[in-house]
């Protein structure tokens, strides 16, 4: 009887932690060929979309020791597929145009499950940084994010300068795209277009 007919994905973690090789070899079995199939979704290259699903899966063995917090391995390996591809995207796409071309693909895809999957995960997240915040501080990147509204429209609504406003805004920005980079690995601007569409 094979692992997949025994083991859950909780499971199969669980080994994986330990550092089972056999544990590991049948997340690639499972999980390969639909990581391959998202990624190729967006890089439209078979041999990039190999070499990609590859990388993620060598930096999950090498970061097995912090699965421990993971609640869905599957999620996980989308979500780790997503910021990997997008970050590998970023390096050859040194403009801003392709790499907005790129994005919004992602965006459009997000129907899929697994799309709908990280979305709300990435919304969960957002929405947690940005409790953490002080509360005005909190306002003032809602209104000028979420609603659209500029720095001067901002400032009469709340009845506060300009500069008050930006400074909250700059604040904000630096808090986010640190608290990003560091638990998702990826730049905020990237979260932000998952969040704002």
């Amino acid at each position: 009887m094979s692992l997949q007919q025994t083991l859950s994905d909780h499971d199969l973690k669980t080994r994986l932690i330990a550092g089972e090789e056999t544990a590991f070899a049948e997340l690639y079995d499972r999980y390969s060929a639909p990581i391959y199939q998202y990624i190729k979704k967006f890089v439209h290259s078979t041999d990039l979309s190999e070499d990609l699903t590859q990388e993620i899966f060598i930096k999950i063995w090498q970061c097995k020791s912090k699965l421990c917090e993971v609640r869905s391995i599957r999620a996980y390996l989308f979500i780790m597929a997503r910021n990997h591809t997008l970050n590998s995207l970023k390096k050859a796409l040194r403009s801003d145009v392709a790499m907005s071309e790129v994005l919004n693909s992602f965006v459009e895809e997000r129907n899929d499950t697994e799309e709908s999957l990280l979305s709300k995960e990435y919304h969960e997240y957002l929405e947690k940084a940005l409790d953490a915040l002080p509360s005005r501080t909190r306002e003032i990147f809602k209104l000028c994010r979420q609603q659209g509204k500029s720095y001067d429209e901002v400032a009469t609504e709340l009845g506060i300068s300009r500069n008050a406003v930006k400074n909250h805004m700059v604040g904000s920005m630096k808090i986010l795209s640190a608290s990003a980079k560091r638990d998702l690995g990826i730049s905020l601007s990237v979260l932000l277009t998952v969040f704002l569409k």
